[in-house]
């Protein structure tokens, strides 16, 4: 497919690396494959989470197409983007058109991007997560690479300010090893496995940070920090996902 918009993009992105000094970190990169397929599942704790993740497979000369709610490829800004670098809307009410788009994109040989928790995680620790990676994997016979980002809260994150111009910040990228799923599989089990691997890498990722202060609100509870716990988090989406529905 023509890559008209997504190059630049790209270089726009690592510009701005540069001029904030975003001290990026990534670990892992070599295994993401450099030719065919694969499920790239990333956890999700900032608005800007695609921009990394997808930067974690730039070693590998890939480009990675990531599925997104619909409603942001229906803003007027970033809804053309997201269509010239050919990424995925998902309509929760139409599960099943994004999940044939994005079998299709991985038959095709690309990399797909999933954020497997749906939304952000407020207490910066790995939410439950669906099987919808693991059924991609399997449907088009690809690896599942499980990803962790950390230190992208800190510019942008949900219930925060955006910080998009705040320099020097740590941004630590951990590329996991390789999954292969297969028919037969209990997918459930498959599941938990993935979301084990992406709370070690991510723990690793939290834990070998250039800064761990106490009592901060980007940091997670367990870690000294005060962000909501896992429960008190889960709380909370529960009644944004309420008050949604009653609007």
């Amino acid at each position: 497919m023509a890559e008209i918009v997504y190059p630049p993009v790209i270089a726009a992105a690592k510009t701005m690396f540069r001029l904030l000094d975003l001290k990026i970190r990534v670990e892992g990169a070599d295994r993401i494959p450099r030719t065919g397929g694969a499920v790239l599942v990333s956890n999700h704790i900032s608005y800007l989470d695609f921009i990394f993740a997808g930067f974690a497979a730039h070693p590998a000369r890939r480009l990675v197409r990531f599925m997104a709610k619909k409603e942001v490829f229906d803003h007027r800004i970033s809804g053309p983007l997201m269509r010239g670098m050919h990424h995925i809307p998902v309509d929760r009410s139409a599960g099943a058109s994004a999940f044939g788009a994005a079998l299709k994109s991985l038959k095709a040989g690309e990399v797909v991007g999933v954020f497997a928790e749906a939304t952000i995680s407020r207490s910066f620790t790995v939410k439950d997560i669906k099987n919808g990676a693991v059924r991609m994997a399997v449907a088009a016979d690809v690896p599942m690479i499980p990803v962790a980002l950390w230190g992208t809260q800190r510019l942008w994150t949900k219930g925060r300010p955006r910080k998009l111009l705040q320099r020097h910040v740590p941004v630590t990228i951990t590329v996991g090893e390789p999954m292969r799923p297969k028919r037969g599989d209990d997918y459930e089990a498959v599941t938990k496995e993935l979301h084990e691997r992406m709370a070690e890498l991510l723990d690793r990722a939290q834990r070998g940070y250039p800064e761990i202060p106490q009592g901060v609100w980007w940091q997670p509870r367990h870690l000294g920090g005060t962000a909501p716990t896992p429960e008190e988090a889960a709380a909370m989406d529960a009644a944004e996902a309420e008050a949604r529905r009653r609007t």
